[in-house]
């Protein structure tokens, strides 16, 4: 039993070191890359728990702040269907019109 849960420490800790090597520079959260690649190194179980918590990139790739120049809330174009779309209905009642 001790061996597995050895085991499953060395799996976590290599795919956080892993995982925090190849994250691009920008994309890290919260401190420098090396400082992670420090953490994770060093603390094993912590520093793991640490980077996938604070320091992995979110699952979005948004990081949730925005430009410091700009502070109004950010909207996203909602996807309309067919039928909430004003232009597809007035060019189908067009072409309902032409084929009468």
């Amino acid at each position: 039993m001790p061996l597995l849960v050895g085991l499953a420490i060395l799996a976590f800790w290599l795919y956080c070191l892993f995982d925090a090597i190849t994250t691009p520079d920008e994309e890290t959260r919260n401190l420098p890359k090396l400082l992670w690649v420090i953490i994770v190194l060093l603390l094993p179980v912590a520093g793991g728990v640490f980077w996938l918590l604070l320091g992995r990139p979110s699952a979005s790739g948004v990081t949730g702040t925005l430009p410091p120049d700009d502070d109004r809330p950010v909207r996203r174009e909602v996807p309309r269907g067919p039928d909430d779309d004003p232009d597809f209905l007035k060019d189908l009642e067009r072409r309902l019109r032409d084929e009468e």
